[in-house]
């Protein structure tokens, strides 16, 4: 939309002009309306295989929504123009207007939208609507069109025709959707016509004010990657010309989304920053930070995020591994999150706070009775505060702990009306341990959802988790290396490895075991990272501030400690230890590499790793070329001189550098590439195909780096020891204003090829490093889709996007398809000579 001053005799009112292809987004916003929507309890088809995927699962209509199609499709609605406005949508990044979110319980959502369609003369205005949840559109007060498809997380589209008179036609928008947990609720309105159309925003501003704000929101960004022991500055894309107010709040990602500061502050005018003194010294994590600009009727809201830590250096290690479990429940008994694990380091440290213990069991009681989704990840962890410390807490607390385990709901065999997720991998390993261990706990206790004994329900839990364990034995994991996912296996493994019987408890611990050893192999100096099968932005950019960060530093001695306790509690208050030689992989001395193959998923995650002492390539190869992506991170990069030095390549998903579709901006793929690894080369073809975004673009954790290089068509980094290399045939534009200015370096058009490159050493190896990439052939031919790189005194590389790897002209198919990684140790001492490593 493009911003245009039109005037009238007695008025400047704020006015875009929305051209052929782009869309209506100025528009003035009600509140949420939102109402609990359950429906009448009922069981569900039992739809899990036993095969788990990555993306879109079709588990049926949930009661909720066979609800909402019978009572709320079609149904009467008046059009409602009298309520005041609470904000203004203004042209963006954007093309939607969005309200995606995430909400733990069936949830009817709605909001009303208006503006003014300004025409010269009589017209029929073309559009397509698209949405998820489902619209209506009045005009000048008569309704003109209802599309209600309400197909949850799925797009539908429609092209629709508005009739409208000369002058101001009055535009009156009714979106909504049924919220089941996470939920992408959106509607776009594309101009179809060639004849642009002119869009009012009816609000009491001038259009200078208008643009102000459209900018500020647009622009915002943090100052920093990380903020240590630092007051919170955001850096906006403009300065305004007036005072403005604005209001701040650092909200946690967890669960109960608290709020950590709220700030009232002043953007003076002719400032392009802000900085809110007040917000220092909160607990360490990566928050989202909630913006109001302006106020009243001129206000526009916007959600960033930005990462906090108390120190950037790791915790002084303890020798034993003994020590770091006690050092880490001392911690989270004082600091950690309020969930039912922060009550387990309570009880095995003696920590005494009662407030806390009683905030935390009231909420985790409410959340387990509401059936609220993901409640099955803290249920285990009350089965375990149940069966270790039931003689330590209040008989009142007890009772109310059974009561609310015998009216669970554990399955989808059970009747319920909830919005409960039952079929990803990690909720099916949560429910299926939760229903073992409460009958197991109450093995002569009638459980009302089900109406079966403990016993019953016991004995269902453990056939059901043996055929968990006999997918996950033959195929692996689907979320690889999740930083999100792999604490939520913990959840369950650690618990049966601490309670089931012996032989469930022996397959769990072989379990752990490969997990752990995946977290040693991906770890660099204390930060996991790597490819992933399920990533978000709040783990990529989190760096040390993952749920699985703290894992790592227990285990393997080196890292920081952070607020989550979803399952770190029941490892450090559990007899399980990691073998004993994960520490070493985790922590390389100098002049050692380690090199990683081996296969994870269903769909055949075929991971390759190298690593030295200070670089670190992951990658997903071969993985579903060419299809749309969904949450798959499939090459990353990781250096040890900062816990935020990180670099990857990805096709974004989204418009919004700030989004959280599922793939976002900078989580997962839109369409995935080609890609492929040898050693310390990585190349990776992407066809963008169809996709809107003609491009494909590379993270930079500007922060952490000590030099950040932009040569030809190379971007060159290095963070203490480590370095890296990218490589895009379009070349790269470093990204130096908005949002994701100094971050973020695109390479333009449809089809591109990239290398990913790592090496290490002093500062005389990076010069040697830089002087090799100057001397190394890379070649890209669109034609043939064929990707060409041979460093200097190596054999050529070449990755073909129909055929896959080849070296030396042989072809190099992927055949490591075990899910136990094989690895080779030091191959650069190995004589390997012209087969590399090339760079390290």
């Amino acid at each position: 939309m493009k911003t245009e001053c039109i005037k009238r005799p007695d008025e400047m009112a704020p006015a875009y002009s929305v051209a052929e292809g782009q869309t209506i987004t100025a528009w003035a916003v009600s509140g949420f309306i939102a109402s609990y929507f359950p429906g009448e309890p009922a069981p569900a088809e039992d739809r899990v295989n036993y095969r788990f995927i990555n993306g879109f699962v079709d588990v049926g209509d949930l009661p909720c929504r066979k609800a909402f199609w019978s009572t709320m499709a079609g149904r009467p609605l008046s059009p409602d123009a009298a309520w005041p406005t609470e904000s203004l949508n203004l042209p963006g990044s954007n093309r939607r207007v969005e309200f995606t979110g995430f909400w733990h319980v069936p949830t009817h959502l709605r909001r009303w939208l208006k503006g003014t369609f300004r025409t010269e003369t009589a017209r029929t205005l073309n559009l397509r609507l698209k949405t998820c949840g489902g619209v209506r559109i009045w005009v000048n007060g008569q309704e003109a069109v209802r599309f209600e498809p309400f197909k949850r997380n799925v797009e539908s589209a429609t092209d629709i025709r508005l009739s409208l008179e000369a002058g101001d036609n009055q535009i009156l928008v009714h979106t909504e959707d049924l919220a089941e947990r996470d939920t992408t609720w959106f509607f776009e309105l594309e101009m179809l016509d060639e004849e642009p159309l002119c869009v009012l925003l009816p609000v009491s501003l001038d259009q200078d004010e208008v643009r102000e704000l459209e900018a500020l929101a647009r622009g915002v960004r943090p100052a920093r990657d990380v903020f240590v022991n630092q007051p919170l500055e955001i850096i906006f894309g403009t300065a305004p010309e007036r005072d403005l107010p604005v209001e701040l709040k650092v909200v946690g990602h967890g669960h109960e989304r608290p709020v950590l500061a709220h700030s009232r502050l002043t953007l003076r005018a002719h400032q392009s920053s802000l900085t809110a003194d007040d917000v220092c010294g909160i607990p360490d994590g990566y928050h989202g930070v909630h913006m109001t600009i302006g106020s009243g009727t001129g206000s526009v809201t916007r959600v960033i995020d930005a990462a906090f830590m108390s120190s950037i250096s790791p915790l002084p290690a303890e020798a034993s591994l003994a020590a770091r479990k006690r050092q880490a429940l001392e911690y989270s008994a004082r600091f950690g999150a309020n969930r039912v694990g922060r009550l387990i380091a309570m009880m095995e440290t003696g920590h005494h706070d009662q407030e806390s213990f009683d905030r935390i069991i009231d909420a985790t009681l409410a959340s387990i009775d509401a059936r609220e989704d993901c409640s099955d990840f803290i249920m285990v962890p009350l089965l375990w505060l149940l069966g270790a410390y039931a003689d330590r807490m209040p008989d009142a607390v007890v009772d109310r702990i059974r009561h609310s385990v015998r009216s669970y709901r554990y399955w989808v065999d059970e009747p319920g009306n909830d919005a409960m997720w039952f079929w990803s991998e990690n909720h099916v390993l949560c429910f299926h341990t939760s229903q073992l261990l409460a009958g197991l706990l109450l093995p002569d206790e009638v459980f009302s959802a089900s109406g079966r004994t403990g016993r019953q329900q016991a004995e269902l839990g453990r056939e059901r988790l043996g055929r968990w364990f006999d997918s996950v034995e033959a195929h692996g994991l689907a979320e690889w290396n999740s930083a999100a996912y792999y604490p939520i296996d913990f959840i369950g493994l650690l618990a049966l490895e601490r309670w089931a019987e012996t032989a469930m408890s022996a397959r769990a611990r072989v379990q752990i075991d490969l997990i752990f050893r995946m977290i040693a192999l991906h770890t660099l100096a204390g930060v996991p990272a790597g490819s992933q099968g399920r990533a978000y932005d709040k783990e990529l950019r989190a760096g040390p501030l993952t749920e699985l960060a703290p894992f790592a530093q227990v285990a393997f001695g080196t890292g920081w400690l952070n607020n989550g306790v979803a399952a770190l509690t029941m490892f450090c208050a559990g007899g399980y230890e990691p073998p004993a030689d994960l520490a070493e992989l985790a922590a390389l001395s100098r002049a050692r590499s380690v090199e990683a193959r081996y296969s994870q998923g269903l769909e055949s995650g075929k991971l390759v790793l190298f690593k030295n002492e200070a670089a670190q390539l992951s990658t997903v190869v071969d993985h579903k070329t060419g299809q749309k992506g969904h949450q798959q991170h499939v090459l990353d990069i990781r250096l040890s001189g900062h816990p935020m030095a990180r670099l990857w390549v990805n096709h974004p998903g989204e418009d919004d550098p700030w989004g959280n579709q599922r793939p976002s901006y900078w989580a997962g793929n839109g369409i995935l590439p080609r890609v492929a690894q040898h050693r310390d080369v990585a190349l990776l073809i992407e066809d963008t195909s169809d996709a809107r975004h003609a491009w494909t673009h590379a993270y930079i954790g500007r922060d952490g780096l000590d030099d950040l290089i932009i040569e030809d068509k190379w971007l060159i980094a290095r963070s203490g020891r480590g370095f890296s290399a990218l490589w895009a045939s379009n070349g790269l534009e470093l990204i130096t204003d908005g949002p994701t200015a100094g971050r973020e370096a695109r390479s333009y058009g449809q089809l591109c090829g990239w290398a990913g490159i790592v090496g290490c050493g002093n500062g005389d190896a990076f010069k040697a490093f830089i002087e090799r990439l100057r001397q190394t052939a890379v070649s890209f031919d669109p034609g043939l889709r064929r990707l060409s790189l041979t460093p200097p005194g190596g054999t050529a590389l070449d990755l073909s996007y129909a055929d896959g790897l080849s070296i030396g002209g042989e072809a190099r198919p992927f055949t490591h398809d075990q899910p136990h990684p094989i690895l080779t140790h030091d191959s650069a001492a190995s004589g390997a000579g012209t087969d590399g490593p090339f760079y390290s």
